[in-house]
């Protein structure tokens, strides 16, 4: 540290420095790789600094915080897609869902006992490299990081309701492409 500081820097760093994990994890989950995550994180911050006085009226700094950071994401990855294409994969890369996908292992170990746990990483891995990025980020944030729905919400800027349906519909899409991929053959054929 500095030692002639200026007071607005160490007011800057009293509101900011308790919330960097936090967004440094948001941002991980969201753009899938550690340089990228903290180029998100950094331009945020850059970005909030000139602002110290609306953040010091912020009542819930984390939910605020994070919100700034989704936007800016947003608003890097449309420009970014505008001047290239980028494929979906590459928006939430596969070594971020990796403790996800081990979760999965864990909540049943009685029920998958007999299948292979390696191709069911493999399956689901794959399952969500085909949801949209939104999806797929909601997904993670709330089954693997154990967001409240509340949270995501004000995150995001839309209602509760819509993150539940957001859910239902991304959980049933996986459910069912799951058991497709795992029992390939219709009861039909299989008994036939």
């Amino acid at each position: 540290m500095l030692p002639f500081r200026s007071s607005s820097s160490k007011r800057f760093d009293r509101l900011i420095l308790p919330y960097m994990k936090g967004m440094y994890i948001f941002a991980y989950r969201l753009t899938g790789q550690k340089q990228d995550a903290e180029d998100l994180v950094q331009d945020v911050v850059v970005k909030l600094y000139p602002k110290l006085d609306e953040l010091e009226n912020v009542q819930q700094p984390q939910p605020w915080l994070n919100r700034v950071l989704y936007r800016h994401f947003v608003d890097l990855t449309r420009k970014q897609s505008s001047q290239r294409e980028i494929s979906v994969s590459t928006l939430v890369a596969a070594e971020s869902q990796t403790a996800f996908i081990e979760s999965l292992g864990e909540a049943s170990p009685d029920a998958s006992a007999g299948i292979d746990q390696t191709r069911i990483g493999d399956t689901v891995k794959r399952l969500l490299n085909t949801l949209p990025p939104d999806q797929r980020t909601l997904l993670l944030l709330h089954d693997a990081d154990g967001w409240r729905q509340e949270d995501i919400a004000m995150v995001l800027d839309v209602p509760v309701g819509t993150i539940k349906s957001r859910l239902h519909r991304s959980r049933a899409f996986m459910r069912e492409r799951l058991k497709k991929q795992m029992e390939p053959f219709e009861k039909q054929q299989r008994e036939g």
